[in-house]
């Protein structure tokens, strides 16, 4: 229907079917990435197997370079106490500090690190007293940590206890020289609903092959994770730290330490448990946030990008996908609009004929989209825990309808948020999650 329309305004003129080629690119993209992602993925598996350096050992206690954990920490009375007695008892690593920065926080969070610091002396705490969000507390964070690498973890977030010794793995290495920062496999802890559950296919499917992928094929990766990542302090000095404007500051500086050639890696074997929103509403508030701050980063390297792209080629499929899924969430949005009116409107006029060829041909476009989907949640749950988390299969085929709706619709609802933020009206303030126990749920 869109080709028709497109061939009614410019013909069979080359403008046509440049548009025609366009269009069939946007709307391939889904299952052509997918494609590209599952290829990319198996190629970190069987082919580059050095990156995921799976062959770990115990560094000596007196060879233990220093980590410091760092916590932020925004009204996290409820997890807090919790989150420090784990770091503290249960993480096999001799040499290291936990650092949080209370930032802001009106609740009890600073009176229970009081009280934390009597038990663990390796405990400190950093009082900021006037909330300016996440990125500010991790600058402010870091000319204070005693050590050469910070862990970043979230307050409802639990490394496995050998996570530290992992991470060091990492670095230890002649090769691991220019390597910036080390972003764990996230697993979903709160998996009772629904939502939790299907969200830990997304975290398979969606985020661990795209970071394995992006690994694979040119060392690239458009994002940490927020929640658990060990950053090398000297790469944190070197791109002026987390920008605190920013919606999303493990995007941002991601693609500031690939900007000055750094280079990410990612250890799909190093497993931390965070807790994921369990209401449609929390999600959606999450994935704008997510949206927005992806958006906020292709802004900035847009020029960058445009005017050096020889400069920038190793990052430049990174680039070019962030574009075509920025643009595809556009087409998708405006071609929704319009296929639900034109439906309604030939359903108003009686032509049930055209109605029913309009739903076919969706239909069409969706299966492929799953299919392809499939294939690339099918390998992530095989990689993932050696296919400990193939139970929740059966979670996919929804889950992935509803993220590929919810995705492009939270890029269009935040694009102009994004670009307010580059023309310097953003804002770095934060307000922390509901949280429940850390315990986690049995599977």
């Amino acid at each position: 229907m869109t080709t028709i329309f497109i061939d009614h305004i410019f013909g069979s003129t080359l403008l046509g079917t440049i548009s025609n080629i366009f269009l069939l690119i946007l709307c391939l993209y889904p299952v052509v990435g997918s494609f590209f992602w599952f290829w990319g993925a198996l190629c970190y598996r069987f082919i580059k197997t050095h990156k995921g350096n799976t062959n770990w050992s115990d560094i000596p206690a007196k060879e233990q370079p220093m980590i410091t954990i760092m916590i932020p920490a925004h009204n996290e009375e409820v997890m807090i106490a919790e989150t420090i007695n784990y770091l503290f008892e249960e993480l096999n690593y001799s040499n290291f500090e936990v650092l949080v920065m209370n930032d802001g926080s009106t609740d009890k969070t600073a009176e229970i690190i009081k009280e934390l610091q009597e038990k663990y002396p390796r405990l400190r705490t950093i009082n900021i007293i006037q909330n300016k969000g996440k990125a500010h507390a991790f600058n402010i964070g870091m000319n204070f940590a005693k050590g050469e690498y910070i862990l970043s973890n979230d307050a409802d977030t639990i490394p496995e206890p050998d996570a530290l010794m992992k991470y060091m793995n990492f670095f230890i290495h002649d090769r691991d020289m220019n390597t910036s920062a080390v972003t764990a496999n996230m697993d979903v802890q709160n998996r009772s609903t629904l939502l939790g559950k299907s969200q830990t296919v997304e975290f398979s499917s969606i985020v661990g092959v795209i970071k394995r992928s992006q690994t694979s094929i040119n060392d690239s990766m458009y994002a940490y994770s927020g929640a658990n990542t060990l950053y090398k302090k000297d790469f944190l000095i070197d791109v002026g730290g987390f920008r605190q404007n920013r919606a999303t500051e493990d995007i941002s500086i991601a693609w500031d330490h690939q900007a000055i050639g750094a280079v990410p890696r990612f250890a799909p074997d190093v497993v931390f448990h965070m807790n994921v929103p369990e209401t449609i509403r929390d999600l959606y508030h999450q994935r704008k946030r997510w949206a927005q701050g992806g958006t906020e980063v292709w802004l900035t390297n847009l020029k960058k990008f445009l005017f050096h792209p020889i400069k920038r080629r190793y990052q430049m499929s990174m680039f070019i996908d962030s574009t075509l899924s920025i643009i595809w969430s556009f087409f998708f949005v405006i071609t929704s609009i319009i296929f639900i009116i034109a439906m309604i409107w030939l359903a108003l006029h009686g032509d049930y004929e055209r109605v029913f060829h309009g739903f076919v041909i969706s239909f069409i476009f969706v299966t492929f989209e799953i299919m392809a989907g499939c294939m690339q949640l099918l390998t992530a749950l095989l990689l993932d825990h050696r296919g400990a988390k193939m139970k929740y299969v059966i979670f996919a085929p929804l889950y992935m309808l509803f993220y590929w709706m919810i995705n492009p619709i939270t890029v269009v609802m935040t694009f102009i948020p994004a670009m307010k933020t580059i023309f310097g009206f953003g804002s770095g303030t934060w307000v922390s999650p509901k949280r429940k126990s850390l315990q986690k749920d049995s599977d």
